[in-house]
């Protein structure tokens, strides 16, 4: 072990319950999901309850002792892709060695490791398995055979496991249900509120298409997030804007998408923002929001989408009925979502009445059940 990391982790020992914090990028947030979930978390720190967050060293040039009042140690390693597995373990190690109380492991990928983590560690394991990553189409065969045994692993070493949507939990029960009879199996979703909206018309000098109604999708670009439905349905529509936010050059699907539907002249296809202030505005401004997320559970940008009242078209799964309350309208196929937009935005008698209480219902089902102040508060009930 890294003697300088060892003796930094064992420097946040005192009388507080110590939880150490595994599986993310690093904090302050500025990449995923789980790296929101703990920026958010430290703002609600109980008083007896301190944090170690593990970061990944490749992805932070700056480097800070504490944030938050949460101490970081960095890890030379990739938290995502091939190396995760290892940067897990090593988080998990250097946990056990600075006597731990509690291990809080986001994602799977680690868990491999823990039937002999368990062995040499005496506290308490609390697992988010982050939705069903072994189903995603990006993985190859005995990629997704490892990731469904870590979850397996995760289920039956963890004393308390998360989903973050209803979907997940009852999968859990079931698929593992001789496994969970003794364990604690809890749901936790993401806040979303976080966001406020922004109106800035200098903006629209950058995005000078925004000036018109159009509609929203801002999202990873896999297979699971159904980009090729979404594209083919408004390739269809010419007189409906649709503004495009994804990493299209990630993959070769992302790739091809772009090449096929970059032609069409009411598809505006833009590469990744980082800008907060910019993706709020052009959410804010637009008239739908699309959400095309099959795979995991709740999804951070459908939970923003809706802290942000905005009426919104989902695919129809369980995990977004459940998130939704069964609140939206929802679609499988082009012609299911071009049916939508027309009755969403077309349809001359009730169209506008329908989408703003589909706005009202999200805004209030989003600030009830996805406040950050609250996921934290389940968070802390269960150290």
């Amino acid at each position: 072990m890294n003697k300088n990391i060892s003796q930094k982790y064992r420097a946040c020992q005192n009388q507080k319950l110590h939880v150490a914090v595994i599986g993310t990028v690093g904090v302050p947030a500025c990449y995923g999901g789980f790296e929101s979930l703990v920026d958010n978390l430290l703002d609600f720190t109980p008083p007896n309850v301190e944090y170690t967050v593990f970061c990944s060293g490749k992805k932070y040039e700056k480097r800070l002792d504490s944030y938050k009042e949460a101490k970081l140690v960095y890890l030379e390693m990739d938290a995502n892709g091939k190396e995760s597995i290892f940067y897990d373990f090593k988080s998990m190690k250097l946990s056990v060695a600075a006597n731990a109380d509690i291990m809080l492991v986001l994602g799977v990928s680690g868990c491999v490791f823990l039937p002999y983590i368990r062995r040499i560690f005496k506290g308490k394991i609390i697992t988010n398995i982050d939705g069903l990553e072994w189903r995603r189409d990006k993985w190859k065969w005995y990629a997704k055979k490892l990731l469904k045994f870590s979850e397996k692993m995760a289920v039956k070493y963890s004393n308390i496991v998360i989903g973050d949507n209803k979907g997940i939990t009852d999968y859990i029960k079931s698929e593992y249900s001789k496994i969970v009879q003794d364990k604690r199996v809890e749901l936790i979703a993401y806040g979303g509120d976080q966001v406020s909206r922004v109106h800035d018309d200098s903006l629209f000098e950058k995005y000078p298409f925004c000036r018109e109604p159009y509609s929203v999708t801002v999202c990873r670009i896999e297979p699971e997030n159904n980009i090729h439905v979404i594209l083919e349905a408004f390739s269809k529509m010419p007189d409906e804007p649709l503004v495009f936010v994804g990493n299209w050059e990630k993959s070769e699907y992302g790739r091809l998408l772009k090449e096929k539907f970059s032609t069409c002249k009411n598809i505006h296809l833009l590469d990744p923002i980082y800008e907060p202030h910019i993706v709020n505005w052009l959410r804010s401004n637009a008239r739908v929001y699309i959400h095309g997320h099959s795979a995991g559970g709740t999804n951070p940008s459908l939970v923003e989408a809706m802290n942000l009242s905005l009426p919104i078209l989902a695919f129809d799964c369980v995990y977004n009925r459940a998130t939704t309350e069964e609140k939206c309208l929802y679609w499988k196929i082009p012609d299911d979502l071009q049916n939508l937009m027309k009755k969403l935005c077309h349809s001359e008698s009730d169209s506008e009445s329908l989408r703003e209480k589909i706005a009202r219902e999200m805004g209030e089902a989003g600030k009830r059940l996805y406040s950050w102040e609250r996921i934290a508060r389940q968070y802390n009930e269960l150290y």
